[in-house]
């Protein structure tokens, strides 16, 4: 279906708006995957009910969202996902925090010029990325892809 609203100024259509909105994982013990990403990361239940013939949870974490589905992971360990990128504006205290709760990191804060992160797993293997990076630096266009 086309429309005026979704065509150019030439004339070609252009597809419907379409915004990323979460990262769905497979738990396989879904109350402490929650119980984690409450902990660790101050995340809060949306919603917890059946949805699509399981058990799912619904959080919010930060200003992004993560859906669990309660079924063990499947397959190969990660699948097609390599990690889950979070960033924060204070990459050392967020580091101290999860190190005091027993997050285990696979180094300690690594630096690439602007750049800086720390790695470690969240149940089921999930790898995740903690990232601070300096905007002050980059071309307009890659800052406002970084803003928070």
């Amino acid at each position: 279906m086309t429309g005026a609203k979704n065509a150019t100024p030439s004339g070609e259509s252009q597809p419907p708006a379409a915004h990323l909105h979460h990262v769905h994982l497979f738990a396989a013990d879904i109350d402490a995957t929650v119980a984690w990403w409450r902990e660790k990361l101050g995340g809060v239940v949306a919603f917890d009910g059946e949805f699509g013939g399981a058990r799912n949870v619904f959080m919010e974490v930060g200003r992004g969202r993560l859906h669990l589905y309660d079924q063990p992971p499947r397959g190969a360990p990660g699948g097609a996902v390599h990690h889950v990128g979070i960033q924060t504006d204070d990459l050392p205290a967020l580091h101290r925090r999860l190190t005091a709760l027993g997050v285990p990191f696979r180094s300690g804060i690594r630096e690439f010029g602007s750049w800086r992160y720390i790695m470690c797993e969240a149940p089921d293997g999930v790898l995740l990325e903690f990232f601070q990076i300096d905007t002050d630096d980059m071309p307009p266009a890659l800052a406002r892809y970084f803003a928070l």
